[in-house]
């Protein structure tokens, strides 16, 4: 059993047991989160696909830890103005393991 989920403007494909990394979320490492925007639920006799979403369908996840990524560098230039700019990002994420997937 799998489920497509909707969460930080990105979807995941998901199991039971699965560890994933999505975009931050607000809620405390260690508690229990409901992702209530699931896109399609396949079961292995039957495929639900929602329109948007699948009615009454959940997947309850628990937080294991937040954290930031890998620092990239963005840089700008505008060649011959003596204009240039360098900084750096680390994007922040929630690290999430997949518990249930109720329909």
């Amino acid at each position: 059993m799998y489920a497509v989920i909707k969460t930080g403007g990105k979807q995941y494909k998901v199991c039971p047991g699965e560890v994933l990394r999505v975009e931050k979320l607000d809620a405390e490492a260690g508690s229990e989160v409901e992702i209530p925007e699931v896109l399609m639920v396949v079961d292995n006799t039957q495929t639900k696909i929602g329109r948007p979403v699948v009615e009454a369908a959940t997947v309850r996840a628990q937080i294991l830890e937040h954290g930031r990524g890998k620092k990239i560098v963005v840089m700008k230039k505008k060649r011959r103005k003596g204009y240039k700019v360098k900084r750096g990002h680390r994007q922040p994420f929630t690290t999430l393991e997949i518990k249930e997937i109720s329909v």
